[in-house]
């Protein structure tokens, strides 16, 4: 192994906080219902984050290998493309991680529901492997799903649907509809931040022969589309306060929509891809934040 400093940045450590968005919404929907785990909220956590960094290093290894990662290339030098870390080296580091999220993910199942329910046990089983699926395959193997324009859907399902929802259930082992717009929400901003992304890459990519939504729909299309997507959350967690407002604090997630607001108006701006790179942290963070603030405000009574 070389040094700490390649591996950290392939891992990609600013991701990490969208990635357990979804959990902190789940876990604090289910305190607010009486349920409530400290080894639940630890190891799911700790699951999410070392899924998040297989995704990380697979799509390093697996953009590399298809050409994505190029001199056209606008985001941050990718650990294999500059040669920092060998692509010997990046499948090692995958394959351990895959041991790593197996045993967290096992730990978490035993953890939440023991061994008496069989239903559930197998259920998160099920979602542990497509989650590493997902991980590997988005620009891994002979036909990576975010080389065919589905990587959108993957991210909501996974980072909204799965994530929230699946969380909520690890405490409560029931899914409420109360957790289903909050997921939804959060499925919708997450797949802004892939957007964003793919925007900033959008003439790479094509070069590439890499299909993104951004690149099926050009420039000025895809902005409407993260327009949509932006805009779209913030409708879906107003309908959400409407139908379950309890008291005053449950507008605290309203906060989050200044910083959302002024993203939306950066981006109507944007030009470079360097303008789009500079926005990916910003919807990042926005999205945490409001993660942060829509959990909290349940919970404040």
């Amino acid at each position: 192994m070389k040094e700490i400093r390649p591996w950290l940045k392939a891992m990609r450590l600013r991701t990490l906080p969208l990635s357990v968005s979804g959990i902190v919404v789940g876990t604090c929907f289910a305190f607010y219902n009486g349920r409530f785990s400290w080894w639940v909220l630890v190891l799911a956590i700790l699951t999410t984050i070392s899924l998040q960094i297989l995704s990380n290093l697979a799509n390093d290894y697996g953009d590399s290998e298809n050409g994505a990662d190029n001199e056209d290339r606008v985001g941050p030098r990718r650990a294999v493309q500059s040669g920092e870390i060998s692509p010997d080296e990046m499948l090692d580091a995958i394959k351990f991680n895959i041991v790593v999220v197996i045993i967290l993910t096992l730990s978490l199942i035993t953890a939440a529901f023991g061994f008496t329910n069989f239903q559930f046990l197998m259920l998160f089983v099920f979602l542990g492997g497509i989650s590493v699926y997902a991980a590997l395959n988005y620009t891994m193997g002979d036909s990576p799903y975010g080389y065919r324009a589905l990587g959108d859907v993957f991210v909501f399902v996974f980072f909204g649907l799965v994530s929230t929802i699946g969380s909520y259930l690890l405490y409560t082992h029931t899914i409420d509809h109360v957790i289903i717009l909050p997921a939804v929400t959060l499925g919708l901003l997450s797949v802004g931040v892939l957007n964003l992304n793919n925007m900033r890459d959008l003439e790479a990519d094509a070069k590439a022969g890499k299909i993104t939504i951004a690149v099926k729909l050009g420039k000025i299309k895809s902005k409407y589309y993260h327009y949509i997507l932006i805009g779209g959350a913030m409708v879906v967690s107003i309908v959400f306060l409407v139908l379950y407002y309890v008291e005053v604090y449950n507008f605290l997630f309203l906060l989050a929509f200044i910083p959302l607001l002024i993203h939306i108006s950066k981006i109507k701006k944007a030009v470079t891809p360097a303008d789009f790179d500079g926005q990916l942290k910003v919807l990042a963070l926005s999205t945490f934040f409001y993660a942060l603030l829509m959990g909290i405000g349940y919970i404040l009574y």
